[in-house]
């Protein structure tokens, strides 16, 4: 007997969902920042075994949208909520309740199964976490909840065990030697993406795209050429930096996590440019992957 399914990651900005799903595949394949916002598209995890197959789904942390882009986001997070064989909804301890009215609607009314996981329990006592516990399972008599700790990985174990119970008995969706369903370009841009949300403040990681126009393989390089898009002329200047310094930096640091992720010597050439107001526009945001 082969059992897969689609295992769907959902919950509030900054509740570790990105961290969990690293976890649970075992690769860092979602970038992970204290910046909300971090994660913008809906990105699998496969995760094989000789009689299972999880294909876990990370998806950006549920907001009301404010423009184009967001609005597209959350179409990610209705996508999730629409084809889960196993939902996994997470928040924090000191949650009380899912905040989202549509998402605590469906939840308290799906027929899927639904596992609440509280995350962040090594920052709580026990008698909170028991305390949380039964809040959470009185709100959500339908769904299983489960105290983690994503950073420390702990009950995550427990977690793929009990997913691996719930899953439908079906073959494999993927190859058996499939990580994810993204390609390597997309990679490169989130790791891009992740450096420019840690090394920048306030308003720039969030007006930046990045597209990756070269991705040449080579024995034991990899050339990569990567272009950085912005919505303004200053926050051009501001990416760049005095004489290039910071531009330099994000490829440097950029560079060494993806000789890691590939296992290969890298070379990568960087430039900025700037594409007004491409969040609020459709046809860019079609371009950039955002919408089908």
């Amino acid at each position: 007997m082969h059992k897969a399914g689609f295992i769907n990651i959902i919950g509030s900005p900054n509740v570790g969902k990105s961290t969990l799903m690293n976890c649970l595949v075992g690769e860092k394949l979602s970038i992970i920042t204290s910046k909300a916002q971090t994660t913008r598209h809906r990105i699998l995890g496969i995760v094989n075994g000789d009689d299972f197959q999880l294909i876990f789904s990370d998806t950006p942390g549920i907001i009301k949208p404010s423009y184009e882009l967001q609005s597209s986001m959350m179409d990610f997070v209705k996508s999730a909520l629409d084809d889960a064989d196993v939902l996994l909804y997470m928040v924090e301890i000191g949650e009380k309740s899912i905040k989202d009215s549509d998402a605590h609607k469906r939840i308290q009314a799906s027929k899927i199964p639904t596992m609440i996981l509280l995350n962040k329990i090594d920052l709580s006592s026990q008698d909170e976490i028991t305390k949380e516990i039964n809040i959470w399972s009185e709100n959500y008599p339908k769904s299983e909840v489960y105290p983690i700790s994503a950073l420390n990985n702990f009950n995550t174990e427990k977690i793929i065990n009990r997913i691996i119970e719930l899953i439908p008995e079906s073959p494999a969706y993927f190859p058996k030697d499939q990580l994810t369903d993204k390609p390597e370009r997309f990679f490169v841009n989130e790791k891009l993406r992740e450096k420019i949300l840690l090394y920048y403040d306030k308003e720039i990681p969030y007006a930046v795209e990045v597209v990756t126009e070269e991705f040449k393989e080579e024995d034991s390089l990899i050339k990569i050429r990567s272009q950085i898009l912005v919505e303004r002329e200053s926050q051009k200047g501001i990416i760049i930096g005095h004489k290039g310094v910071a531009l330099k930096k994000i490829g440097t640091k950029a560079r060494l996590d993806l000789e890691k992720f590939f296992n290969k010597k890298i070379y990568i050439e960087l430039n900025v440019k700037v594409n007004k107001n491409w969040r609020s526009n459709d046809t860019q945001l079609k371009k950039f992957g955002y919408r089908g």
